[in-house]
């Protein structure tokens, strides 16, 4: 479902500027977002500008989730929503769509990604809609949610665009980050077996060949024959680890594990992958940033590499969660 985009109108100039220094801040917007994601972007973009709240926590797959009569609350009490789109929030469709009548209501993936640029699946979504895997995409994203902030409180367009063009930095220097380590990996050995298909977009930006045992979505069950193709794949490729995600039973990757485990193919699990939702919130997991550097340095160091020094465009980032550049 298509719905919730709006024309963004002229901006003009920074609150204080207009209003001399006496000038009392703007209340700030208040947004509801779908993912962490999206709010992670939203809350750096907007600063002071924008209160998030997010429906979505930790460990919650968005392709199961179904509103609570709290989250039509929350819906109603906003100021604005933005959600990914392509059908990731399915069973929120109709609620969006009602919430998109009354008040400004973004599908923020669709708003700001080339159709050219997406990849297609053969299912019911059409489109792959896990796009924050690849950062340069992602990255995308920054002017739509700032467009959208600044229309809604003029007075802060000067900083929301400071805002989104420091993190847009940072996000450039983790794309460049995350395929020189992708690259340590020896061929052989560069393949990314996950419990279902949310890789796909970074596997492609940064040269790693992907393996879900599930389809795009986490509706489809997992049947005798996904478990028997992928054991397949693991003992023909000799791949030394496969990977669980936070919102995904282990169940059909330790499946995987027994069955090559059977055929003489020792598999270890590598790690935890955030795929649909991020860490908890106020560790470096739960940011955007750190949850594409928590799951690169799985990935890498389980299939052989060594992750590369962190640039130091992502200092702030590292010394604000204590995380070392080398």
């Amino acid at each position: 479902m298509r719905v919730g985009r709006w024309a963004m109108g002229m901006l003009v100039p920074l609150w204080l500027a207009a209003g001399g220094a006496g000038a009392q801040p703007p209340a700030p917007v208040e947004a509801v977002v779908t993912t962490g994601m999206i709010g992670d972007v939203a809350r750096r973009v907007g600063g002071d500008c924008v209160t998030v709240t997010a429906i979505m926590g930790p460990g919650v797959d968005p392709h199961l989730y179904q509103a609570s009569a709290r989250d039509v609350a929350t819906f109603q009490e906003a100021e604005m929503i933005f959600y990914s789109g392509y059908s990731l929030e399915g069973q929120l469709g109709e609620v969006l769509g009602r919430f998109s009548e009354i008040k400004p209501t973004l599908a923020v993936a669709p708003s700001s990604i080339e159709p050219a640029d997406l990849i297609t699946v053969q299912d019911v979504y059409g489109i792959d809609p896990h796009l924050w895997m690849d950062v340069s995409l992602w990255a995308r994203t920054l002017p739509t949610i700032a467009a959208a902030l600044s229309e809604a409180r003029p007075e802060c367009e000067a900083a929301i665009q400071a805002n989104a063009e420091a993190f847009g930095r940072q996000l450039e220097a983790l794309h460049a980050w995350i395929g020189e380590s992708i690259a340590t990996i020896p061929e052989a050995q560069r393949i990314l077996v996950t419990a279902h298909d949310a890789f796909n977009y970074y596997g492609r930006a940064y040269g790693i060949e992907v393996a879900g045992i599930q389809g795009i979505s986490t509706e489809t069950e997992t049947g005798v024959a996904d478990i028997r193709a992928m054991t397949e794949v693991v003992v023909k490729r000799e791949v030394p680890a496969v990977f669980i995600e936070s919102t995904i039973n282990p169940r059909t990757v330790q499946a995987v594990i027994d069955a090559a485990r059977q055929r003489g193919q020792e598999v270890e699990i590598g790690g935890q992958l955030y795929s649909d939702a991020m860490g908890e919130a106020g560790t470096a997991d739960g940011t955007y940033i750190g949850m594409l550097y928590a799951n690169t340095r799985h990935i890498v160091e389980a299939l052989g590499g060594t992750p590369a020094p962190l640039p130091e465009a992502l200092g702030e980032w590292a010394e604000r969660w204590d995380v070392p550049l080398q």
